[in-house]
Order: C-alpha cells, then sequence, then structure tokens
C-alpha cells in the first residue's frame, strides 16, 4: 500500500515547488508562507499557496498536492478550487463575462452555485456533419462569488469536456449557454490561455 502524506507534510512539499520569489498579489511571499509553516497555520498556508498559485505559474503537481491537502483539511471549495486550476493547467484557460437572462424571460428561476459543479451546454458556434447546431458540455466557475441567479452577470471560467472543440474561440467571441432549449445567458469570451502542461 502506498504511503500517503498528511496534509501539513503536502504544503510544505508545495511550497517546495514555488521559487522563492514568488508572492500573492497582496505581496505575501514564500517566506511569509514558510513562517506560518513554523506557527502551523494551516488554513492561512493553504490560502496564500493558493493566491500566490493564481498569480504565478505553477505546476499541475502544485495544484495536486494542494488539493489533496484541502480535501484531507476537509475544505471543499478550497480542494475543488485546486483541481480546478490543475486541469486548467492541463486543458487551458477560458474565461468570459456571463450575462443570465432574467428569471421572467428563462428557465432558470434560482441562481446556482458558482464552484464548478454546474456542467450547462454551450453553443459556441460548432455543427454536426449535416449542419446542425451542436451543443458542447463545460464546467462552470463563476470568480469572487458563491452563486450567481437570473438577470446577474459576472466573469466565469469554463471548463471543456473536450477542449479541443473549443480551441476556435477567441477573445471577443459570443457563445450562449443552455440548460434546455431557451438560452440562458450570452458569454463574452475574455480570455484565452493554452494548455501550459
Amino acid at each position: 500500500m502506498q504511503h500517503m502524506d498528511d496534509a501539513f507534510t503536502l504544503l510544505r512539499q508545495a511550497v517546495d515547488l514555488l521559487p522563492e520569489k514568488a508572492a500573492a498579489e497582496n505581496g505575501q511571499t514564500v517566506g511569509d508562507v514558510r513562517e506560518d509553516i513554523g506557527r502551523q497555520e494551516w488554513e492561512m498556508v493553504l490560502g496564500v499557496l493558493i493566491e500566490i498559485g493564481d498569480v504565478h505559474p505553477v505546476s499541475v503537481d502544485f495544484w495536486d498536492l494542494l488539493a489533496e491537502a484541502a480535501r484531507q483539511m476537509m475544505l471543499d471549495r478550497s480542494r475543488r478550487w485546486c483541481e480546478w486550476r490543475g486541469w486548467e493547467v492541463r486543458n487551458g484557460t477560458l474565461r468570459a463575462t456571463l450575462s443570465l437572462v432574467g428569471a421572467e424571460a428563462g428557465r432558470r428561476r434560482t441562481a446556482f452555485a458558482a464552484d464548478g459543479r454546474l456542467r450547462p451546454m454551450w453553443d459556441i458556434g460548432n455543427r454536426t456533419a449535416g449542419g446542425e447546431r451542436e451543443l458542447n458540455i463545460a464546467r462552470l466557475w463563476v470568480e469572487y462569488a458563491q452563486e450567481l441567479g437570473p438577470g446577474e452577470a459576472a466573469d466565469v471560467r469554463l471548463a471543456p469536456l473536450s477542449p479541443e472543440q473549443w480551441r476556435h474561440l477567441k477573445c471577443g467571441d459570443v457563445i450562449t449557454m443552455h440548460e434546455a432549449r431557451p438560452v440562458v445567458g450570452t458569454a463574452t469570451v475574455i480570455e484565452v490561455l493554452p494548455p501550459r502542461a
């Protein structure tokens, strides 16, 4: 049976994958993280490592270590975010500004959790061999929000189930979100980054 490191060892290993000069947007550095480790501020260490990873290019291994540490610490949203970011390193990033139609005009009447569990269909311009519109599925993560409801807008990250089918998109392209037949939202692509793994 393979030995599984505890969360605290995993966090130490993740720190070792960062260059010493890496820092979060708020200025916290790898040195600050090492001090927090010395004080056993484990949840703080995880949070700062996530912030550093969000602004500094890191490996899939880094995100895998953080995801497992968050799982062991029972921090489910942090675990999902780290898994999401690892997926982005492997497959690329597609960000868009999404505007949902209002409850009176659309099928959706309630807000949905913004943490990557929703898997709506998207019209991204693809067609079947017979020329019919083809909808593609992508998981959806809303940035800086816990949920998104009818009539609201936010920047989102998309994780396509078949990333190769989305490679033609570029900044400024408009795509539509579907949960059934009617359109429930329109998104404008604001960033497309290739895989880094």
